[in-house]
């Protein structure tokens, strides 16, 4: 994957939840869900979209390209098998396992990634 900085992924993230949610993306909806200011959605938007990860006409809806949703659902895979890693193995409480793998799913190694993927999949059997 390409080199995105953390809170950009986060957009992503955000992004491919709400159009899963809702259908359509606004900026208003991002920051509602980010906690963030509108002036900092706009701003991270276009930093997005001059990466190739979202498209947006003037005070339009926000949509993924088809890189920015490849990239969006790497992310949430991540996300996803981290929070499972610490909820089913570590028994973290549920709040602490979405606030860990949420930042964890940003600096954690393909390598270590893979080998807790395999772990909870053999776990599985």
């Amino acid at each position: 994957m390409s080199a995105i900085k953390e809170s950009g992924e986060d957009y992503l993230e955000a992004i491919l939840q709400l159009e899963d949610d809702n259908g359509q993306v606004r900026s208003v909806d991002v920051a509602t869900r980010l906690g963030v200011t509108r002036p900092s959605v706009n701003k991270a938007i276009a930093n997005l979209k001059s990466q190739g990860m979202v498209n947006q006409e003037l005070y339009g809806n926000i949509t993924l390209t088809d890189k920015g949703r490849k990239h969006a659902k790497f992310v949430v895979n991540r996300h996803t098998i981290l929070k499972e890693f610490l909820l089913r193995v570590l028994h973290v409480s549920p709040e602490i396992a979405e606030n860990d793998a949420c930042r964890m799913e940003h600096i954690i190694s393909e390598e270590t990634f893979i080998g807790l993927k395999r772990l909870l999949e053999e776990s599985n059997r």
